[in-house]
């Protein structure tokens, strides 16, 4: 330990690591001569220079070649570029081209100081609307596959509003039923905005937030992302060429393209 200490105190790396400053960026700072990296390689100087100093003296007393074959006889894979260490140093070095011997993958080559800041979007237009949040992965607000199927309070609503509508409209009792049932369940009114840390207004539609989510706010949200398009079979671009084809043969034309869905012959043979 003593020995140790006395070459930390004698060598370079106090200066080095007084060059290398970590520090944090904030977003004021940004484009700012602040936050210029102030250094764009990790040290080649080693901070364990200490390390390895029975390899040296045997290699001093007994030579390169003797010490080589030592080496190979007494160790399990010497030669390995990581040592066998989990995380490589930072001077670790690894050749990766067979014809060019100065091509080499380095670790933490280029280094995360030299790169420049990380982005950090407030809105995306990935996600088809450009004042979307994109930190905003909540799904249930535009799963309308599952609107009618997985609520047991949205079950069969489409169903009962058509018969309500149906029912006489002067009679009391439909339209207390009406009002019912556009109230909808009584279940998730919702916080309103106040949370334990007092009133907040980020989001007014109230689905940000699991505590602030509503019946009124999730149906609209469903009803904006709904499907309003058609599907269009795969064979409607081929539908020319298939009319073609049976008024070729002077046959009825068929509904729809068929062909996906025939049987091979030879699995219509009876096999009794």
């Amino acid at each position: 330990m003593l020995r140790a200490t006395l070459v930390l105190r004698n060598s370079n790396l106090k200066k080095h690591t007084a060059d290398i400053t970590a520090k944090a960026v904030s977003r004021a700072d940004l484009d700012t001569p602040a936050a210029k990296p102030t250094a764009t390689a990790a040290p080649e100087e080693s901070m364990m220079p200490w390390n390895g100093w029975f390899s040296s003296f045997l290699k001093d007393k007994l030579g390169d070649e003797k010490y080589e074959k030592m080496r190979e006889l007494i160790l399990y894979r010497p030669n390995d570029y990581t040592g066998f260490e989990q995380m490589p140093r930072p001077n670790t070095k690894l050749s990766i081209s067979d014809k060019d011997p100065n091509l080499m993958h380095k670790f933490r080559q280029p280094s995360p100081g030299s790169q420049p800041p990380v982005e950090l979007r407030e809105t995306d237009a990935s996600f088809g609307n450009a004042g979307d949040d994109p930190y905003d992965v909540t799904y249930y607000k535009r799963d309308t596959g599952r609107r009618y199927t997985s609520d047991p309070t949205s079950l069969h609503r489409d169903l009962e509003k058509i018969k309500l509508e149906l029912l006489p409209e002067d009679d009391p009792r439909v339209k207390e039923a009406l009002e019912e049932f556009e109230k909808g369940p009584g279940s998730s009114p919702g916080n309103k905005g106040t949370f334990a840390t007092g009133k907040s207004d980020f989001d007014p539609s109230g689905l940000r937030a699991t505590m602030s989510t509503n019946w009124e706010a999730t149906e609209a949200s469903l009803d904006a992302n709904m499907p309003d398009h058609l599907p269009t079979p795969t064979w409607m671009a081929e539908q020319e060429e298939i009319v073609a084809w049976y008024e070729e043969r002077d046959l009825p034309v068929s509904i729809g393209g068929t062909g996906y869905g025939n049987i091979p012959i030879h699995a219509r043979v009876a096999r009794w």
